[in-house]
């Protein structure tokens, strides 16, 4: 499905003297919003609202912009709205940027009660972002590229089924106000009670363009998939889904199975070589008690060659040269990376690997990845407590330059086409060092490639299967990624 958008109407609240209006562009995927109405305080609000019905929690964001109007308004509001009704009196959970770009969650318990608040201490975000817990409402906001500012009511009684939209006030009965809205995403999370691993829910694959951060969404679908690859020739992507590999086709946005003969239990550890001939997988080898073992094979598809034989063996990076492949090998309890020669025929007798870092027990080196120049290999690893970003020379693995050095966990650094940029995956400390799971909050960022400059590209809600994998263009303006929703 393409062109998604989650809304279902669009309604003028507290019937204000004007009419509100809504368009949206498809290509784009923006919602304008000319939005009329007095105010939204004490108890009763007048705004335009553009909605829909949903059941349970959520998470809604949004990226937004000031088109014209009365700039001098510092009343003047937009943001995201949950209301138990469409009256003007209804309870609510309001996030709300003013027009000077102060910031206030605001909410209502009872139908006509006093409106209550929190101030930020915080001023003139783009981007909006309001979630349901329960009873809890979480109101976060930021400047794009920025983190997150986040604050909450933690028990606000609403009704199970709330309208949840976007809203604009006019904050006068004479004018109207317009906002466009774009990366606008209403996620339903996994369930609190959800087996990782066994219990999935949506996806959509998703570009971004990594100057701009505007995001366009490919496919929604109701299964789970994992690490898209960017063909280095081709215009289609290469995608995990339950296993087996699809080839996704940017013209037509259509997906076709690749035939990966017996491998069909492959995790999301898979590559396209640099020539573009050839596929790297990762398949759980039910000979190797189940194990990740790697195999390469012709990219159209065909039978697997077997490459390491030993696991479990996990495939991040192929040399420039297609010689080599770098990945994180579990050797005698340790868990660091590891290259090997790409080989035309498997022998277990003349198999070697090459140990590139070396690690505690309790440390983990994963996400390797060569520089486009083959001078480097970047990868992450919890040596330091937290979960960040390393460069070695690709000779030997010495050299060892420590890049990241934050508050945040991250993982699998990209590199761009032309070697100047990275971009990475970060989770909160709400997350293990070492793990990287499924169905949290987390972002998109981008750094020079001495870790200088770094900056959010999206605020998403995914993790395992986001970017494992590759996925910048080959022009280097854009990057693939997946992020996870349940059907609305």
């Amino acid at each position: 499905m393409t062109n998604w958008h989650p809304f279902e109407a669009h309604a003028d609240v507290g019937n204000p003297a004007k009419q509100g209006s809504v368009s949206y562009d498809f290509k784009k995927e923006e919602f304008t919003l000319n939005g009329v109405g007095e105010d939204m305080w004490a108890g009763e609000d007048s705004f335009s609202y553009l909605y829909r019905r949903i059941k349970g929690d959520f998470i809604a964001t949004a990226r937004a912009r000031w088109v014209g109007g009365n700039a001098a308004d510092m009343y003047r509001k937009f943001g995201w709205i949950a209301r138990e009704t469409l009256d003007g009196d209804s309870p609510h959970a309001n996030a709300s940027v003013h027009g000077d770009g102060h910031i206030c969650l605001h909410w209502r318990r009872t139908p006509g009660g006093t409106t209550e608040e929190i101030n930020f201490d915080y001023n003139g975000p783009d981007v909006v972002q309001l979630e349901r817990r329960g009873n809890t409402f979480i109101m976060s906001t930021a400047k794009f590229g920025e983190a997150f500012v986040v604050d909450q009511v933690t028990d606000l009684i609403l009704p199970e089924e709330l309208h949840l939209g976007l809203y604009v006030c006019a904050h006068s009965a004479d004018l109207t106000e317009t906002v466009v809205f774009d990366n606008v995403r209403i996620t339903v999370p996994a369930p609190a009670n959800f087996v990782p691993y066994k219990d999935y829910i949506g996806s959509r694959l998703e570009v971004l363009d990594v100057t701009t951060g505007h995001r366009t969404t490919l496919l929604t679908t109701p299964t789970n998939i994992e690490a898209p690859n960017w063909h280095p020739t081709s215009n289609y992507l290469i995608y995990n889904t339950s296993g087996v590999l699809n080839k996704f086709d940017l013209s037509t946005r259509k997906s076709t199975q690749i035939d990966t003969s017996f491998a069909v239990k492959n995790n999301n550890d898979h590559l396209i070589s640099p020539d573009g001939t050839q596929l790297g997988i990762s398949h759980h080898c039910a000979e190797e008690d189940g194990k990740s073992i790697i195999y390469t094979l012709p990219i159209e598809g065909g039978t697997p060659t077997r490459i390491t034989p030993i696991g479990p063996s996990y495939l991040h990076g192929w040399s420039p040269d297609g010689a080599h492949l770098i990945y994180t090998a579990e050797r005698d309890g340790n868990f660091d990376i590891y290259r090997t020669r790409v080989t035309p025929t498997y022998s277990p007798t003349t198999f070697s690997e090459d140990r590139f870092t070396s690690t505690a027990p309790e440390s983990l080196e994963d996400g390797s990845e060569y520089s486009p120049c083959g001078s480097y290999i970047y990868f992450n690893s919890s040596r330091t407590g937290l979960m960040q970003i390393f460069q070695i020379s690709a000779k030997d693995g010495s050299e060892p330059v420590q890049l990241t050095n934050d508050e945040y966990n991250n993982w699998f650094p990209h590199p761009s086409p032309d070697g100047e940029r990275i971009v990475f995956l970060s989770y909160g400390q709400d997350v293990k060092a070492r793990d990287h799971p499924y169905y949290r909050h987390v972002q998109l960022r981008i750094m020079n490639k001495d870790g200088s400059g770094v900056r959010t590209l999206a605020y998403l809600y995914g993790g395992q299967g986001t970017i494992n994998v590759p996925s910048w263009s080959p022009d280097g303006k854009r990057v693939a990624f997946v992020s996870h929703s349940a059907l609305l």
